[in-house]
């Protein structure tokens, strides 16, 4: 038996024997480990140091206003990095969405994985390359490695169903978050190291966190080595040899009929809506958290990187305890509670004081805390509303708003800097992702939209 055929035995129930066992305890190993690679980009270039460092070297190119003008455009430096992170994400979209596609048709999830991903990493060795006013070229590295880590981790995602049995899927999406948090966390460590030191080592700030870019580029291409040989080539079920000999033209009609058949299960599209809001949400919290930490609260870049540090280590507690809050309450119940909380959190960044890190740090700890869990469990629940063999597809449209690929928020959140020029209402413009992502949840009947796929249901939801 292949290592493919283990992987697709387990999507029904346990393993057969302990041979099968450990094989599936391998591939899950593989996984983690690809979260843990990602990780470093999400993490250090994301949420940490791209964007105050590419906003700094956009301000050098400004005019006299203020204002840098890419492709003839006249935008403010400081939305520059939002503005770009959701441009890259709209690009992202039909990139995700054909790749998922041609993933599906042609069993090639992990090729196409790790291809997406080494480009990812090479983009972002190349940041180092930013320095000076050129505020171009890093914004040009940031669509090609946000895209790539887009792709990537849609595909990645697609091996859920088959890695662990319905009852078992928030555990192992949990401890998935769990790891990407850890490797990201451990990278910051050592970044933060150098960062601080970085006088005695003879290098200016600027030349610091230029390596502290490339590193996460090289932490990510080391560690997808591992995913790249534990991991089967296809994640779920596999089609007809007849579909899978179709070239990929016929992949480009696929995706349009795909497109077409999700409104077959309107169930699993409003669930996708419900999290394609909210968590647009959390995502431009996490990209636009240290933009905000440094221009409006006067925080340093330690202290940035720092209160970064706290939310992976603290995420990683979050995203455990909220998988076994969800083994008992269920994921549907446990995800709107943490959104509750994400509310309040953004009501206490927009009166938190400036020039205080200990009141920043606080913050760090309450956004760790759910982000984990939150983002885990809507993975993990959204597995069980994908129709067999179509989970490449169906989780390039959900990818759309995850880690670091929001659009929507983004731009809300560059548009109020523009109007108000404050990052305080920024940032409290973003309530409105949670409070809407929340009311639609609640209209989604989960187990009915289960059933409605053809897919077991676990016994808690």
């Amino acid at each position: 038996m292949s290592s493919t055929d283990h992987l697709q035995d387990h999507v029904a129930g346990p393993p057969a024997s302990a041979d099968d066992g450990r094989s599936l305890r391998r591939m899950q190993f593989g996984w983690y480990i690809n979260d843990w690679a990602n990780a470093a980009f999400s993490a250090t270039v994301l949420t940490v140091f791209l964007g105050p460092y590419l906003t700094e070297v956009a301000k050098k190119a400004a005019d006299a206003s203020g204002d840098v003008h890419p492709l003839g455009l006249s935008i403010r430096a400081g939305s520059f990095f939002p503005y770009t992170v959701s441009f890259s994400v709209l690009i992202s979209v039909a990139v995700m969405l054909l790749t998922g596609t041609v993933a599906d048709r042609t069993g090639r999830h992990k090729e196409l994985m790790c291809g997406f991903a080494y480009v990812g990493a090479l983009a972002t060795m190349g940041m180092f390359l930013l320095d000076g006013d050129r505020y171009l070229l890093g914004g040009a590295l940031l669509v090609v490695a946000n895209i790539s880590y887009a792709v990537s981790v849609a595909l990645s995602y697609a091996y859920l169903p088959g890695l662990a049995s319905p009852d078992e899927r928030d555990k192992v999406s949990s401890k998935g978050w769990a790891y990407g948090y850890a490797g990201g966390g451990l990278l910051l460590i050592a970044n933060l190291a150098l960062f601080q030191n970085c006088d005695a080592l003879g290098l200016s700030s600027g030349t610091a966190v230029r390596i502290c870019l490339a590193s996460a580029g090289l932490w990510w291409a080391l560690f997808t080595v591992v995913p790249l040989l534990r991991l089967p080539s296809r994640a779920g079920v596999a089609p007809s040899r007849a579909a899978a000999d179709q070239p990929a033209a016929g992949s480009l009609r696929e995706l349009g009929r795909t497109l077409k058949g999700m409104r077959k299960h309107p169930l699993t599209l409003l669930y996708l809506a419900a999290f394609l809001c909210y968590n647009d949400g959390i995502q431009t919290v996490v990209s636009q958290a240290s933009l905000f930490g440094s221009e409006e609260l006067g925080m340093t870049q330690t202290s940035l990187v720092t209160a970064v540090l706290m939310v992976q280590i603290v995420a990683i507690g979050g995203a455990l305890l909220l998988g076994r809050i969800a083994q008992r309450y269920g994921a549907k119940k446990t995800i709107l509670g943490s959104l509750v909380g994400w509310v309040i959190t953004l009501a206490l960044g927009y009166f938190m004081p400036a020039h205080q890190p200990a009141w920043f740090y606080a913050l760090a700890c309450m956004i760790g805390l759910v982000l984990g869990g939150s983002q885990a469990l809507s993975r993990s629940l959204f597995s069980h509303l994908i129709p067999a063999g179509r989970e490449a597809e169906y989780f390039s449209l959900y990818k759309v708003s995850d880690r670091g690929t929001s659009w929507m928020g983004p731009l809300v959140f560059g548009l109020a800097y523009q109007i108000t020029g404050s990052y305080r209402s920024a940032i409290i413009s973003l309530l409105v992702f949670f409070v809407i992502g929340f009311a639609v949840l609640v209209k989604v009947p989960v187990r009915r939209a289960i059933e409605a796929v053809g897919n077991p249901v676990p016994e808690r939801l």
